[in-house]
């Protein structure tokens, strides 16, 4: 099988490319290396997926490239029997800074894959959506019948490019899926995370600095978990059509969370607040009961499991990934 991961030296892009290389799939990754964080971490994704598919009996393939280059993004799918589309402008504070170049890559290249997709006879495409597609929350936790209000660019593009899935379904018979992502994290992270940023800071023996008051909640995601989900569509005929979020079992508030990796890594030292960031969600928290029934799919960690492995993972590779973070 032949497996196209759009963002694939990014991090969950990253992650499926060394699954399904050590598995022995064919593998083709497009990602245009946009220097939103230090790229030596994607330098590492890329090697960690090519030693995976020397050890197996696939293939791994890096291009350099974006998926607003339609005929690159043709070409690329002609032998694509899956497509896992993961590339995006990530960032929801770089939404708001930047929104016509966030359309740009989320939106137009979306339709792209989708297009070509199409075209080519492309048996599935899996979509990376975002719970950024939920904005303020009438309830919680999440189901998929939530009302969508975005509440900044980024969440607006994700959106775009759920309904344009869907739409391709319909009307062209494409097979799409959407996975709603909540907060993902785990080893190569990006290091611009609230996770990374604390663990970080308390290995350098320095406070985690909260953004606002503490109290906005978020559902964390281990990074395991989103694999699974992706692997099973794999072979999964159920989901066709549909969007489906990808959460994890509990929510936790941003203080608390600080407070779980101070007191695990250095628990002398104090908290720190500063002002909110623009655009971010107060709250997110995913109902998964629909991912369940179709995909069978049941979250492996809760926050505090996934933070202690995070956090061996982080000591274990700090010597190459710690100078790469970056604190904002």
């Amino acid at each position: 099988m032949d497996i196209l991961v759009t963002g694939g030296a990014g991090f969950i892009g990253g992650h499926l490319a060394v699954t399904f290389a050590a598995e022995g799939y064919d593998v083709t990754v497009l990602d245009n290396y946009e220097p939103y964080y230090d790229l030596g971490i994607k330098d590492h994704n890329v090697e960690t997926a090519r030693d995976a598919a020397k050890n197996s009996h696939g293939s791994y393939e890096f291009v350099d490239g974006s998926v607003t280059n339609e005929d690159l993004v043709d070409d690329l799918t002609e032998d694509a029997d899956i497509i896992y589309h993961q590339a995006a402008q990530a960032g929801v504070r770089k939404s708001v800074e930047e929104p016509v170049k966030v359309n740009d890559y989320n939106v137009t290249g979306t339709v792209n894959i989708l297009d070509a997709a199409r075209r080519n006879d492309v048996d599935r495409v899996v979509y990376a959506s975002s719970s950024s597609v939920y904005g303020k929350p009438e309830y919680l936790p999440y189901d998929e019948d939530h009302p969508n209000e975005p509440v900044s660019p980024y969440g607006v593009s994700k959106l775009t490019g759920e309904h344009y899935a869907r739409v391709y379904n319909e009307v062209y018979g494409l097979s799409t899926v959407s996975l709603r992502y909540f907060t993902v994290y785990g080893p190569r992270m990006r290091p611009n995370m609230a996770i990374s940023n604390f663990v970080s800071r308390c290995m350098r023996g320095e406070p985690p600095v909260i953004y606002g008051d503490g109290e906005q909640t978020r559902d964390f995601t281990y990074v395991d978990d989103i694999i699974d989900a992706n692997r099973t569509l794999l072979t999964e005929d159920n989901a066709d059509g549909v969007v489906m979020n990808i959460g994890s079992t509990d929510n936790v508030d941003i203080l608390t969370l600080a407070k779980v990796v101070r007191d695990e890594i250095d628990p002398s030292l104090d908290i720190e607040f500063t002002d909110a960031r623009e655009a971010d969600a107060e709250h997110t928290h995913a109902d998964v009961s629909k991912a369940g029934e179709l995909i069978d799919y049941e979250p492996s960690r809760d926050i505090r499991e996934g933070v202690s492995e995070f956090i061996d993972w982080y000591r274990d590779n700090r010597d190459w990934y710690e100078p790469l973070v970056v604190n904002s």
